[in-house]
């Protein structure tokens, strides 16, 4: 059994994506990038910016799930530049402020929208 969620406090997905899907107890939030819930536009003009705008998206969809931050067990984040990985981390930090979750941090090529940041999590729901 699994089911999907849907929000509009996060980003209306731009493919054949769900926002996010639990199944057996677990919580998938699919790759958010800085996209504003509202208008579908990249915003943020740095890195500390988008990170925010991302956690902001990843929050909403967590909470529309019945779940918050806390229930956060694993991460992966997509740098566009490995350069900007302190700045994310000090904003990333600020959302995971006690027992943060296991993490992944990849620098990769391109990102959709051509974003700095990209972050999945899992929850446990």
């Amino acid at each position: 059994m699994r089911d999907v969620i849907l929000t509009d406090h996060g980003p209306k997905p731009i493919g054949p994506y769900s926002q996010a899907v639990r199944a057996n107890g677990f919580l998938f939030v699919s790759g958010q990038v800085a996209l504003d819930p509202k208008t579908g536009e990249l915003t943020g003009a740095d890195i500390r910016q988008q990170t925010e705008r991302v956690l902001e998206n990843v929050k909403g969809i967590l909470e529309a799930a019945g779940v918050n931050m806390h229930h956060v067990a694993k991460t992966t984040v997509f740098l566009k530049d490995m350069n900007d990985f302190t700045p994310m981390n000090e904003v990333y930090a600020k959302y995971f402020t006690s027992a943060p979750p296991a993490r992944s941090t990849v620098q990769v090529s391109r990102l959709p929208k051509d974003a700095l940041v990209e972050i999945e999590v899992i929850a446990v729901a």
